[in-house]
């Protein structure tokens, strides 16, 4: 597994859009991670656990959510599927091959096999999660035989502030 730390800044930070509602990247702004970050505060901030994802295709933001599990009363309303079937709307193709996933937090299982069952070229994930993650932790999902694509692989992308993220969250409520 690749850890790759000094990614370039070279995402919209929201204050411009394309027609269709997606984020055209541009040197100098935000990355992708950085609006990932944005989610996942924004998902705390509704009471979901911080978790937020980011889907880049040919250089252009076709999707980003937050966990939104408690306010869909749907436990696979998780980050990264949300985003999947965003950016699954927007390409009009459950198939998302070329597409880049950045997301806070290690996927858990369920999230790994959408990521691999969505073809997705690459996984940026911040923080590692030892007791729910599904790619370095737990059931290691991409070493499975079942496992019939696997994306190119990159941890550790805002480590610190994914980590700060959630244990802030996670303080406030013991």
């Amino acid at each position: 597994m690749a850890c790759e730390r000094n990614f370039p800044k070279n995402a919209r930070n929201g204050a411009g859009m394309s027609k269709g509602g997606v984020e055209v990247l541009n040197q100098n702004d935000t990355t992708p991670m950085e609006i990932a970050l944005e989610e996942a505060r924004a998902a705390g901030a509704r009471g979901e656990v911080p978790i937020g994802a980011v889907i880049v295709h040919q250089g252009t933001i076709i999707a980003r959510a937050g966990n939104r599990t408690r306010e869909l009363n749907d436990v696979t309303a998780h980050a990264e599927v949300l985003a999947i079937r965003e950016a699954g709307e927007t390409l009009q193709s459950e198939r998302l091959v070329g597409c880049d996933l950045y997301v806070t937090l290690e996927p858990c299982a369920m999230c790994a096999a959408a990521i691999s069952f969505a073809r997705i070229r690459r996984l940026y994930y911040g923080a590692t999660d030892p007791k729910g993650g599904g790619v370095e932790h737990g059931p290691r999902f991409y070493t499975q035989p079942t496992c019939h694509h696997v994306p190119e692989i990159y941890a550790g992308f805002s480590e610190g502030d994914s980590q700060k993220i959630l244990r802030e969250f996670f303080r406030d409520r013991r």
